[in-house]
Order: structure tokens, then C-alpha cells, then sequence
């Protein structure tokens, strides 16, 4: 790594660790599979991550407009109603998180089962 590299990471301006750390969450890549397809009121998308909580799901929200990969359009009716849909960069995002998410489904049992080896391991170690 060069100077100007290993700089930029400790200077905490890492595009890498940025993004990742923005879009790794827990909720975020729930969040942009949910609006895959469709756009979505907030309780839509609550029920359709499931056990996230209001807050989590607001600040979540909130996260990924400043990012600019949801798009949140307030229409002032009563009572009010806000969509929020994914946003071109948003979508350019769908094909790497499928892929992410895909190997996580085939993985999941062999991690499972590596987790379980290390904790008999480390069990018989200690």
C-alpha cells in the first residue's frame, strides 16, 4: 500500500470502509431488497423486514436518503403519506447485495457449522 493509501485509511477516508460501513448494517441491505420491486410506505416496509423497530427503520431510512440510494416523497394529505422507493444509484446496488445475499443463503449451514467447531475447540483449549 502506498503512502498516499495507507494515509487515507487512518485518516478515516477510506471510500471502502465508508460505504461498506453504511450499507453493512444490519437493516440497510433489508431495507433495499425490500424496495426492490416496489415503492413503500414505512409500515409496508415494517412488515416486510419484519422485527426491525420503528426507530431502527426511521434512522435507517434516513441513512440511505442522505446516501442518496432511497428516495422519500412526502405528499401532505391527510393524514400525511411518505413512499419511499430506491433511487437509480439505489438499483445500481440490487445486482452486488443479491450477490452478497445469495452466497450468504448457500453458506449459512457451513458457518453454522464452523461457528459450532470453534466453540467445541476453544470449549476443549481452555
Amino acid at each position: 500500500m502506498g503512502a498516499k493509501a495507507a494515509n487515507r485509511h487512518m485518516n478515516g477516508n477510506c471510500p471502502i470502509r465508508d460505504v461498506l460501513d453504511r450499507i453493512g448494517d444490519q437493516w440497510s441491505t433489508l431495507v433495499l431488497e425490500a424496495l426492490a420491486d416496489e415503492t413503500l410506505r414505512f409500515n409496508e416496509l415494517k412488515r416486510a423486514i419484519g422485527d426491525v423497530s420503528q426507530h431502527m427503520l426511521a434512522r435507517t431510512l434516513r441513512r440511505l436518503e442522505q446516501d442518496g440510494l432511497v428516495s422519500r416523497t412526502f405528499y401532505p394529505v391527510i393524514p400525511p403519506r411518505v413512499d419511499y422507493a430506491l433511487t437509480p444509484l439505489g438499483r445500481s446496488l440490487l445486482e452486488p447485495i443479491r450477490a452478497l445475499t445469495g452466497w450468504a443463503r448457500a453458506n449459512h449451514a457451513s458457518i453454522i457449522a464452523a461457528r459450532d467447531q470453534y466453540r467445541e475447540r476453544v470449549s476443549v483449549e481452555t
